[in-house]
């Protein structure tokens, strides 16, 4: 990635109860600048987002919710909100 990348070490069942948490988890593990009101943007007008970045997004909630993430709902989403809830249920 970009080498703002993290090292993700919060494991187990940890929630995340909102996209200000979502965004917040995002922008620590995949270090993009983001704040809560990106998320209802297209995934395309988020400067320096990827296709590889949803990998980083499922594993970094699989890692924190210990809680499997569909892949396949996951590259449908189209905002970060769409992202979000997919990722964590909501």
């Amino acid at each position: 990635m970009n080498g703002r990348v993290t090292e993700l070490t919060t494991r187990g069942s940890a929630a995340v109860d909102s996209i200000e948490e979502f965004v917040a988890l995002l922008r620590d593990q995949v270090g993009l600048e983001l704040t809560a009101q990106d998320a209802p943007k297209q995934l395309s007008e988020i400067d320096g987002w990827d296709s590889l970045h949803l990998l980083w997004v499922l594993t970094a909630v699989e890692r924190r919710t210990g809680q499997a993430v569909s892949l396949p709902d996951l590259l449908e989403a189209g905002t970060l909100e769409d992202v979000y809830r997919v990722a964590v249920g909501s």
